[in-house]
């Protein structure tokens, strides 16, 4: 199993979406760093959700990956403004994974917190000027999170 950390801002997509949704494809990524990390990913991976652009930025919950190597379908959409006129379905730039819902943390594990316990080497988020909206996380590192926080109370889902 590998971890990740996945940005996402909140008015646009949060994870009381995703608690709501239950499953949610993990759409209009644009960058190549993180769709090659997307094509990374294995179903039951975990993957930290990140509210960023927010007044307190950090993470929110946990949620893990349920299915691999999905045909982003707003690269195709001209309405879109994920829209990729160089993109065709017989070949697709845009890959993406189905996303589904774990965990919601009581509290926020803010971006200054994370600041405070990691390195920029150790957890990319941290690095200044970092823009990056998906990433790989240690184990090692992932584990320093989970011990962060299991001592929030979780809010659970039984249904993925």
């Amino acid at each position: 199993m590998r971890y990740w950390l996945m940005k996402s801002e909140p008015d646009v997509f949060s994870i009381d979406d995703l608690r709501r949704n239950q499953v949610e494809l993990w759409d209009g990524i644009r960058n190549y760093q993180a769709r090659n990390f997307l094509r990374e990913m294995e179903v039951d991976d975990l993957a930290f959700f990140y509210h960023s652009n927010t007044q307190l930025p950090g993470i929110v919950g946990l949620m893990k990956i349920v299915e691999t190597n999905v045909v982003d379908p707003t690269q195709f959409d001209s309405e879109n403004k994920y829209y990729d006129p160089k993109s065709f379905a017989e070949a697709p730039r845009w890959q993406t994974v189905k996303v589904g819902y774990v965990a919601t943390y009581s509290d926020c594990i803010t971006l200054e917190r994370l600041k405070q316990l990691f390195t920029p080497d150790e957890l990319w988020v941290v690095r200044r000027g970092n823009r990056l909206s998906v990433m790989p996380v240690e184990s090692a590192v992932a584990e320093r999170i989970f011990a962060v926080a299991k001592a929030l109370t979780l809010e659970t889902s039984s249904s993925v």
